[in-house]
């Protein structure tokens, strides 16, 4: 039921203010003269409704969110509770330098702790999302070529299994999008890639570990290649969490990347943000980095670093500097764990996901690179299941819903038919892991006995299972005419 349904005319949840007291200074002709069309009622009728909407949300709060690729995981309300305090919730993002020394000071030491994690040279917090981290590594690569007189770079590489925003960044940065193939053991298809690089190479896109859920192994190997070709390599950080603390991008050849804060870091994640995506680049883009950065002087002080001092710099991404709510959580955050906090992070988030494949593999089901293990996530393939039973990965994934768990990830990546990809992350227990497995076999039985049961699936939600197709082509959001 939508609020406007429940609206009584002269309703009202006034009780909590004189409207004289907030009418009385402002000028007559700023007053509204007409109805302003929203639901007269009562302050009980609004707790309610949206108190009842939300329980109807699947949230990290309230479920396990096994979401691959996206690090659904906890966020401490320590780090929230930081980034609340009066000092940094008051301060106008125009304060002096002068009068913002402590909310300068952590975003400097956030930058040094993400340089350290990540074996970068330097980082800039300013991309507000994983996909402007992107953009902005990817401009730089462009700024560098440019500036070395290259020009007739046009082409950015990307695996197989990568991310569909890795094509779609190169593309918007006016490059051509060239693919690389993955081995039947997910790796980097190493031969395929010495064929394709060239005079036209800018760079390499992938992650490590991949979306295949394996640690590529030829890392070292693949940064030579891409580097004896004049190219650069694009480290992007959706799943930095199976690493931190454990091994640095910047060790393994990359010479740029984007941090996904709103995974790695824990914080507010999904819903269309906020979001957080700082950089770090190595020494040959160092120069090209987006501003402001926080520098510190030799006295100590703290203060912003522009374009009037990287005059190479691409320049600003976002207003200010960047999301700082968010990144005023990740830096609690970093501070709560400390150095040996982070190496828990991916030592339990692979143990986790291990476990899980392990269990799941127990009980029937095909891992997609049985022979490797995984790292943070791994590969599940149903298609013994929609070919045998016809009950498909997204069967699987709307009955889920029932069981009280978000779906995994599903389709992706799209080398995988019929696959979920799975994240457990490092905050869920062996209790909670071990009852999403229980769900899963018990679906899996389900579909031998009654599938078509599964394939109309779910059948406790407020909502039925939509006709996605239409949804897409016959849109309607208008509730009144």
């Amino acid at each position: 039921m939508l609020i406007f349904e429940s609206s009584s005319k002269g309703r009202s949840a006034a009780a909590q203010y004189e409207k004289s007291v907030i009418l009385e200074d402002i000028p007559e002709i700023h007053l509204r003269k007409d109805d302003t069309g929203l639901p007269e009622v009562s302050e009980l009728q609004v707790i309610r409704h949206f108190t009842n909407l939300s329980k109807k949300n699947f949230s990290i709060d309230g479920q396990f969110y096994p979401l691959g690729s996206c690090t659904m995981k906890y966020n401490p309300r320590g780090a929230h509770q930081a980034a609340r305090f009066p000092g940094f919730l008051n301060r106008h993002p125009l304060s002096p330098e002068n009068k913002s020394q402590g909310f300068l000071a952590c975003m400097f030491e956030l930058q040094e702790y993400l340089r350290d994690l990540t074996g970068m040279q330097a980082v800039s917090l300013t991309p507000m999302a994983g996909a402007q981290g992107e953009l902005a590594g990817v401009a730089m690569i462009r700024a560098y070529h440019e500036s070395n007189g290259n020009s007739n770079r046009s082409e950015i590489l990307i695996p197989k299994a990568a991310h569909g925003t890795n094509p779609a960044t190169a593309v918007m940065c006016g490059y051509q999008v060239r693919e690389v193939g993955v081995t039947r053991d997910g790796d980097v298809d190493l031969d395929q890639l010495k064929q394709a690089v060239g005079p036209a190479t800018a760079g390499f896109m992938m992650t490590n570990p991949s979306t295949c859920g394996v640690f590529e192994r030829q890392i070292e190997g693949i940064a030579d290649v891409v580097h004896n070709a004049g190219g650069l390599l694009y480290y992007d950080g959706a799943n930095l969490n199976a690493i931190l603390g454990k091994v640095r991008p910047g060790e393994m050849g990359f010479d740029v990347m984007h941090m996904n804060l709103h995974k790695t870091f824990a914080t507010p994640h999904g819903g269309g943000g906020p979001g957080s995506g700082p950089v770090g680049v190595g020494e040959k883009l160092a120069p090209f980095i987006p501003t402001p950065i926080v520098g510190r002087d030799s006295n100590g002080r703290f203060r912003w670093i522009d374009e009037t001092e990287l005059p190479t710099s691409i320049g600003h991404l976002s207003t200010f500097m960047g999301n700082a709510g968010i990144l005023l959580r990740a830096y609690a955050y970093a501070r709560l764990l400390g150095a040996e906090g982070m190496q828990r992070v991916g030592k339990y988030a692979t143990l986790n996901a291990n476990y899980m494949a392990k269990k799941l593999t127990q009980a029937g089901f095909c891992l997609a690179y049985p022979a490797r293990r995984a790292t943070h996530e791994f590969i599940i393939s149903l298609e013994d299941e929609a070919k045998d039973l016809g009950v498909t990965a997204m069967d699987f994934a709307k009955r889920l819903l029932d069981y009280g768990y978000h779906a995994p990830t599903t389709y992706f990546p799209l080398l995988v038919p019929e696959c979920l990809l799975i994240e457990p992350t490092e905050t869920e227990t062996r209790d909670e892991i071990d009852g999403f497995v229980d769900a899963m076999i018990e679906i899996l039985e389900e579909a031998k006995r009654t599938p078509e049961f599964v394939r109309t699936a779910p059948h406790t939600m407020p909502v039925k299972r939509l006709d996605d197709v239409r949804a897409a082509r016959d849109l309607d959001l208008v509730y009144f005419d």
